[in-house]
């Protein structure tokens, strides 16, 4: 099985960029050590400090599963709830230089 790509954009409301982005920090280290996270980076726009970008590669859509059911992103899902504008996440394998 290929290895699954996810582009995720999270869109702070205006007021609450520094919050959302303390809950994003937060989900790092521990999404790091799960099994099957081969890269787990977040990204803020430098144009547009509400708008950040998680760049992760995963062994397979299995493991995001988990990744997504574990506590610590239930917890960030829970704090900013009420905090986020707008998110898009795109689950992509790749097609070039295999």
């Amino acid at each position: 099985m290929s290895k699954l790509t996810v582009v995720a954009t999270i869109v702070a409301k205006a007021d609450s960029v520094k919050d959302v982005k303390t809950e994003l920090l937060k989900l790092i280290e521990p999404t790091r050590k799960e099994v099957g996270c081969i890269e787990y980076n977040l990204h803020q726009d430098n144009d547009d400090p509400a708008v950040f970008i998680f760049y992760e590669t995963w062994e397979n859509l299995t493991c995001l599963e988990k990744h997504l059911s574990s506590d610590h992103f239930k917890s960030y899902v829970n704090a900013v709830g009420s905090l986020i504008a707008d998110k898009a996440v795109h689950k992509m394998t790749q097609i070039e230089g295999r």
